[in-house]
């Protein structure tokens, strides 16, 4: 398109902006008017993209950060031809597609749900890395970022990790429109102050007034031209360019415009250009998902007082699985020799991303090679994923297939005290929508998880544990999603020991200890922890009448938890005594640590017994 056209298209895009947010009687008019240059350029005259093929390996992608602006992408599908006038006046309306900030559930031309700001660039580096990286199909990345969302630190460890890995490929486009939410931005209109610090961080960076369409056009063209870099484009806007009475104002942030008609009128009235986005190139499929015969790591069942770290397990486990899956990435925030996914690195150098201490861009980088086909798993100490958990939310939203691994997770790492353990991980993921949470006991157990993670949906996340462990299953052993596994029981149990993890040996010998004083105890390796096994602790529920969980976590939203939502469904609710990290560890021993919050083999024996005799005694 000519200078005159883009000028013309920018003034559609800002007009059926009003009219969508004046339909909807909500959302962002003013935050889409600001870009409406930007996104008329680069729909017109550099993104490719096949919106009846989305899939296609040579699309283009773009990312929509600042999601609050979803009436400029929704007018700017409807110029391409992808939805029509009558779903654009559906927007934020019950049932459609158009939702109040985009989502990739809805959308096939989304590639991530955005709205929790400062996350378009990390998940776009994802996606741009997996471009340069695996697909090597010549796709460019294009980030529609907002100058507000500069605050947030994720977006600058996505900046660092971008200028690391040298991502020509990505593109960020900064509508520096100088107002937020409740007022003018930090630096305002200062694009020399956003330039300094892109450069800092390695990137090339482009000064550009927004509303200049021929020198966007230059820009982007600029942009596609530069090599080993990642290129940043900030663009001088107007929030609410157009309309005298909400144009660069303050206090019109997420309203519609006073009178839509008015406005409307004032940009020129409606128009109906349509757009005839490039075709992207040829391209050859993604990648080919090499079906190898998977072998997995196997033990043996051997001496109590000798076992594997689940750890170790997880590391072999991946490895196996990344030789028979050309799909499956691994992902580490510079803890690899700790995780263990160093072992999948070693052996598969060109899928592993070291993501160094930066969890959000970790987790972010996840979601964008998702999108993008492939089946990560990200690895760190499940302490600070806690650090990540708003781009966990967010790819839940997604509907993201990621794979979450927590090491070291409870007090049962020792000395190194509070700060490592993750006490809260079970809680955190097990609150996430349609995600599956794990925690294995053994290293067969845990081999056979990993495999079966990656045919799972949403967000998985699997517990691991530095200290060794005994082998109690066998390798032939099979661990479907949602079950567990009943270790020990009788027709005279008087008792239900429910444990997973680190406190499964520990309820074994709880259980050899009540035996000896007349007590038989029924003991539940409850390793899938969502969903939870409902059946058959209904059915101990029923046999025992009494059950104690034991979890090397909170009290709250883990184990114990999990256990009580399969008897809140009306039926009677049994005795039931939850074993749980209740005061603030120190430093201590794993020995000290699992007897002082009372979670060890002597507790367990010790509340199973009085569970038991305050029982007979009632």
């Amino acid at each position: 398109m000519n200078t005159a056209e883009l000028t013309e298209l920018a003034q559609q895009l800002r007009v059926d902006s009003v009219r969508a947010a004046d339909a909807a009687g909500s959302g962002h008019p003013t935050s889409s008017m600001s870009a409406a240059e930007l996104m008329a350029v680069l729909l017109a005259n550099h993104l490719r993209y096949d919106f009846d093929r989305p899939a296609h390996p040579g699309n283009d992608r773009f990312v929509l950060s600042k999601g609050h602006a979803s009436p400029l992408l929704y007018s700017a599908y409807k110029a391409a031809g992808a939805i029509d006038d009558a779903e654009l006046l559906s927007f934020r309306k019950l049932g459609s597609r158009l939702e109040g900030h985009p989502t990739p559930r809805r959308l096939p031309w989304v590639e991530t749900a955005t709205g929790s700001l400062g996350q378009g660039l990390p998940v776009g580096v994802g996606i741009a890395l997996a471009g340069k990286r695996l697909d090597r199909t010549g796709y460019r990345v294009w980030v529609l970022t907002g100058d507000s969302e500069l605050a947030e630190g994720s977006v600058w460890e996505a900046a660092e990790h971008a200028a690391y890995e040298h991502l020509d490929n990505l593109t960020a486009i900064v509508d520096v429109n100088r107002l937020g939410q409740r007022g003018p931005t930090r630096h305002g209109h200062d694009l020399d102050a956003y330039a300094r610090r892109f450069q800092a961080f390695g990137w090339h960076t482009i000064e550009v007034d927004g509303h200049d369409v021929d020198a966007v056009d230059r820009a982007y063209g600029e942009a596609v031209s530069t090599t080993g870099q990642p290129t940043a484009i900030l663009a001088r806007t107007l929030k609410g360019k157009g309309v005298e009475a909400v144009q660069d104002r303050e206090g019109q942030h997420g309203k519609p415009l006073p009178d839509a008609d008015e406005a409307i009128q004032e940009l020129g009235g409606r128009r109906d250009i349509r757009v005839q986005v490039h075709e992207p190139p040829a391209a050859r499929a993604l990648h080919a998902v090499r079906a190898g015969h998977l072998e997995l790591p196997r033990w043996e069942k051997g001496d109590p007082d000798k076992g594997v770290a689940t750890r170790d397990a997880y590391g072999q486990a991946l490895t196996a699985l990344g030789s028979a899956r050309g799909d499956v990435v691994a992902l580490d925030g510079e803890v690899g020799d700790s995780t263990r996914s160093e072992f999948f690195g070693k052996e598969h150098p060109e899928r592993y991303f070291e993501c160094y201490i930066a969890e959000q861009q970790m987790v972010a980088a996840a979601v964008g090679l998702a999108a993008r086909g492939w089946v990560p798993y990200a690895s760190t100490f499940a302490a600070f994923l806690t650090r990540a958990y708003d781009f966990v939310r967010m790819a839940s939203i997604s509907g993201a297939g990621i794979n979450l691994v927590g090491s070291h997770a409870g007090i049962a790492i020792g000395q190194d005290g509070p700060s490592q353990m993750g006490l809260e991980d079970l809680a955190m993921m097990r609150s996430v929508y349609g995600s599956t949470v794990l925690y294995p006991c053994d290293a067969n157990q845990t081999a056979k998880l990993v495999a079966a993670m990656s045919g799972c949906e949403g967000i998985r996340y699997l517990r691991t544990s530095r200290g060794e462990s005994p082998v109690i299953y066998g390798p032939d052993e099979e661990f479907p999603i949602g079950g567990s596994k009943v270790l020990r029981s009788s027709d005279e149990d008087r008792l239900t020991l429910v444990a997973a993890g680190v406190t499964v040996q520990q309820a074994l010998t709880a259980a050899d200890a009540l035996e000896r004083e007349g007590i038989r105890a029924r003991v539940i390796d409850l390793y899938s922890v969502k969903p939870v096994d409902r059946r058959t602790l209904r059915r101990a529920a029923e046999d025992t009448g009494c059950l104690v969980t034991v979890e090397d976590h909170h009290e709250e939203g883990g184990l114990g938890d999990a256990v009580l939502d399969a008897f809140l469904d009306g039926r009677p609710v049994p005795r039931l005594v939850r074993l749980a990290v209740r005061e603030m560890p120190g430093s201590a021993s794993p020995e000290e640590q699992l007897h002082a919050a009372g979670i060890d083999a002597e507790s367990i024996a010790a509340a199973g017994k009085l569970l038991v005799e305050e029982a007979v005694v009632r």
